[in-house]
């Protein structure tokens, strides 16, 4: 059985977070909660494409599948800010 959608929020919080911490920026928790969860479609499907492992009912990985995602998401958002 998969996860709810209350263990995806505390992912996605957790995962904001620790991408905002990596990369050196301060949001809010909505904002960190919005970037860990479009960071975690993010990792999921870059996952999925490079054959990782991806394992819906493990905590740790999807927190770091979505970590991943979510630092790529700032960084490319930093990117477009700069231009």
């Amino acid at each position: 059985m998969g996860m709810g959608i209350i263990a995806w929020i505390i992912i996605g919080i957790v995962a904001g977070w620790l991408a905002e911490q990596i990369m050196g920026r301060n949001h809010g928790l909505v904002v960190n909660l919005i970037v860990g969860i479009i960071g975690a479609v993010i990792g999921g499907w870059l996952a999925g494409l490079t054959g990782f492992p991806v394992i819906v009912n493990a905590f740790v990985t999807s927190i770091i599948i979505a970590t991943i995602g979510a630092v790529i998401l700032l960084y490319l958002l930093g990117l477009m800010k700069r231009r």
